[in-house]
């Protein structure tokens, strides 16, 4: 992790920004803090932060508008931070461009612990070269070849591209509509069987024990994470 990373902070609720301002301060992190969405957008274009922590409930609308405007031209790692606990809300966000999603009231161990997450798969991407690995997974993106405990993983090309998909967003919750679209296409987000029948498939091939798999986990309602490390939190 680069040293003094910059957090946007888009927060109303005083009490609650102070305390995500304590904590970044407390943590090594720069901050920069606002408290609706017009003053978020310039924040952002001003200074370009590495890691955007935004509630929903702003007083000139709904965070899910900055998060859009943020995802038209930047893939910097958003946080949302609300309230709000429906699977709808959820779903929604990380649609509209969110990465992560924590409930309030929130444990700042697990913000910390999500902001490293996050961070850290960004400065990833900047630095990735040929080749991603997750555990006993490799994949190669010159050659095309997946190699997974030493040997060449035979997969159909809708296989390939899910299993590549997850790779490069691991340890993210990918709602169904966002898989859809990103493997098979906009004309597919409402596709739900394509979905469950390769996630079945592609676990027989990855996972030990495909009823209790420890790489593509489901997320209840929402979708599906890729689990890289069981050490979320280091």
């Amino acid at each position: 992790m680069k040293e003094k990373e910059l957090i946007q902070i888009v927060e109303d609720d005083i009490s609650v920004k102070k305390l995500l301002e304590i904590t970044c301060k407390e943590y090594g992190f720069k901050h920069i803090s606002c408290e609706n969405n017009s003053q978020a957008l310039k924040l952002f274009l001003t200074n370009n932060p590495d890691l955007i922590l935004v509630d929903l409930g702003l007083p000139d609308g709904d965070g899910k508008e900055f998060i859009a405007q943020v995802r038209e031209i930047s893939q910097t790692p958003i946080i949302v931070i609300s309230a709000r606990h429906d699977e709808k809300e959820i779903i929604d966000s990380l649609d509209a461009g969110a990465d992560d999603y924590i409930k309030k009231p929130f444990s700042v161990n697990e913000l910390l612990a999500r902001v490293r997450v996050n961070l850290r798969r960004n400065n990833h991407k900047e630095t990735m070269s040929n080749k991603i690995s997750c555990g006993e997974i490799e994949l190669d993106f010159e050659s095309r070849d997946i190699i997974f405990k030493n040997e060449l993983l035979k997969l159909t090309p809708i296989e390939y591209e899910l299993l590549k998909y997850f790779l490069l967003n691991a340890n993210k919750t990918l709602t169904h509509k966002q898989i859809l679209k990103e493997v098979w296409g906009v004309a597919y987000q409402n596709e739900m069987q394509y979905l469950r029948t390769y996630i079945n498939t592609l676990r027989k091939k990855i996972e030990k024990n495909s009823t209790r798999p420890t790489y593509i986990k489901t997320e209840s309602c929402i979708g599906y994470r890729f689990c890289c490390s069981s050490k979320e939190e280091e």
